[in-house]
């Protein structure tokens, strides 16, 4: 089996076992997390169909992250996620999926579920391990199922293409897998504008989310000039999960890199949401 190694640990997350386990309970007990540890609830309803998470360094999103997965361990156990990421080193085919390798962590090996993903390929999406090596959108998300989850399999999904027809098209297959699976968009919000700025739009873009509305989201996205990266995935999402039963939605935590670090000039947005049956 192939082992796709970290691109990001020691960067965006911690490098050992000990610190990461460290840096993630520190996340779950920050003043802008959640404040308490999570605890799996093994009869939870599965109510979760799909979530949007930040995908910045732990120092930076981990707090707001927190607080979509203590909802999922409330929530129960699902056969494996699928994580849909924002292509953004440009390799790879426009949705490429990740088959035959095993993605390591600090935490371990966590194994791609390679029967729902190959049932994924088709005229849009493509196996393609290249696309995967470099990008951190997918992986910074892992330690936190493995934290949660002894053994959660995963099905990688990138997109470099984000256009709202691929978009549904990707969201229409996931929503067929013959799995209880919760599907994640890796995805920050605004990129590098002055805090107020930020807040407005990505204010307007988490109400068309929460409104299940991929149109209104594309819409507001052109008529904002949204920095978002991950507008495909979190589409696709909203697809998947009004498939999949979805028919509400609610923002668990917003914040800003300037709520961390103090610096509100040129800020990044991170927003974590659940998407439910």
């Amino acid at each position: 089996m192939i082992v796709r190694k970290p691109a990001v640990s020691g960067v965006f997350y911690a490098d050992t076992p000990a610190a990461l386990g460290e840096q993630i309970k520190w996340c779950y007990k920050h003043e802008m997390g959640p404040g308490a540890m999570p605890r799996v609830n093994s009869e939870g309803p599965r109510e979760i169909a799909a979530m949007v998470v930040p995908h910045a360094g732990y120092s930076y999103s981990g707090p707001v992250a927190a607080h979509a997965y203590k909802e999922l361990a409330g929530d129960g156990r699902p056969d494996a996620a699928v994580i849909i990421g924002p292509n953004h080193t440009g390799y790879g085919h426009p949705v490429s999926v990740s088959v035959e390798a095993a993605w390591n962590t600090p935490l371990g090996d966590v194994e791609v579920d390679e029967v729902l993903t190959r049932s994924l390929l088709g005229d849009v999406i493509k196996a393609d391990e290249t696309a995967h090596v470099y990008e951190h959108s997918i992986e910074v998300q892992l330690p936190w199922l493995q934290h949660l989850y002894d053994g959660i399999r995963i099905v990688p999904i990138l997109m470099l293409a984000q256009d709202v027809e691929t978009a549904r098209s990707v969201g229409r297959a996931i929503s067929r897998l013959s799995a209880d699976v919760v599907v994640i968009a890796s995805s920050d919000l605004t990129h590098y504008e002055p805090h107020p700025i930020a807040i407005d739009k990505d204010r307007s873009v988490m109400e068309a989310i929460v409104d299940l509305d991929e149109d209104e989201l594309y819409e507001l996205c052109e008529r904002l000039d949204c920095t978002m990266c991950g507008y495909g995935p979190v589409a696709s999402v909203i697809v998947a999960a009004k498939e999949m039963g979805a028919n509400r939605a609610s923002l668990l935590k917003y914040a800003t890199s300037g709520d961390i670090s103090g610096d509100f000039s040129r800020v990044v947005g991170y927003g974590s949401i659940v998407l439910r049956r």
